[in-house]
């Protein structure tokens, strides 16, 4: 199969799990034209459990089976991410605000999905909880796979759609209205400082899945994507008050 223009392959020993994979795999994905492939991925069951495959290098192994699909999930995504020839990924939530995108850089555990689910139910339109992907003209294209909300000290996430925060689903690529470098802190209060470009550049390619691999291609993008945009970094506190602040914030400097 082929995703956002990389080919790779998902082998199983049991049919019967292709049900269960089919909806981790990246969104538009489409049967490849040809069956050479630089990466396959394996899932091999075993007696009394799983076992997951980078080519020829197990990287998984559990009786769990829900714990394998997820490390199926994130290693086929990082792949393509990594990949890509015409797209850069970055580790971000996005939502749209009045036909311009707003980025939420982060790693796993940083709190972008919850301050994405706040900002959906300010009446922002759902994008993306884990990759803001971005063309050569900076756009940023949606990733709508359902938001993963994890509640406060558990490691477990509860997939949730957007429509369970009232919110659309966005359908095309939008320019980048502004991007928020927000840690949590508990009891902190949003005050952020207004960052130069170059610096909001540099803050998304800390976030960038093909830094180290295609650094030039990232970093021309990130710049093309935050040429007009507001680029705004502080430390926040809880999500409801962050998220009606940085709305404020980014109709304000649009």
């Amino acid at each position: 199969m082929t995703a956002y223009g990389v080919p790779f392959g998902v082998r199983i020993s049991d049919c019967g799990l292709w049900a269960q994979i089919e909806p981790l795999l990246l969104p538009g994905w489409a049967v490849a034209s040809t069956s050479y492939v630089e990466q396959m991925f394996s899932l091999v069951v075993v007696d009394g459990g799983y076992e997951l495959f980078r080519g020829a290098d197990r990287i998984a192994a559990h009786d769990d089976l829900h714990l394998v699909l997820d490390a199926l999930k994130s290693e086929v995504r990082l792949w393509v991410a990594e990949h890509s020839p015409q797209h850069v990924f970055v580790h971000a939530g996005v939502v749209e605000w009045h036909g311009r995108a707003i980025i939420v850089p982060g790693r796993s555990y940083s709190g972008k999905s919850t301050l994405v689910s706040e900002l959906l139910k300010a009446g922002a339109t759902y994008y993306s909880d884990e990759f803001a992907i971005l063309d050569d003209e900076g756009r940023v294209h949606p990733f709508a796979l359902p938001l993963s909300i994890r509640q406060v000290g558990e490691t477990a996430s509860t997939p949730a759609l957007a429509s369970a925060f009232g919110a659309p689903t966005g359908r095309e690529p939008i320019p980048v209205g502004a991007v928020a470098v927000a840690r949590y802190r508990k009891g902190a209060h949003w005050r952020p400082r207004r960052m130069s470009r170059g610096e909001g550049a540099l803050a998304l390619m800390a976030n960038t899945v093909s830094a180290r691999r295609s650094p030039t291609h990232a970093l021309a993008t990130l710049r093309t994507a935050v040429a007009s945009a507001v680029v705004l970094k502080g430390t926040r506190g809880e999500a409801p008050a962050t998220a009606s602040q940085l709305i404020e914030q980014s109709e304000r400097a649009s």
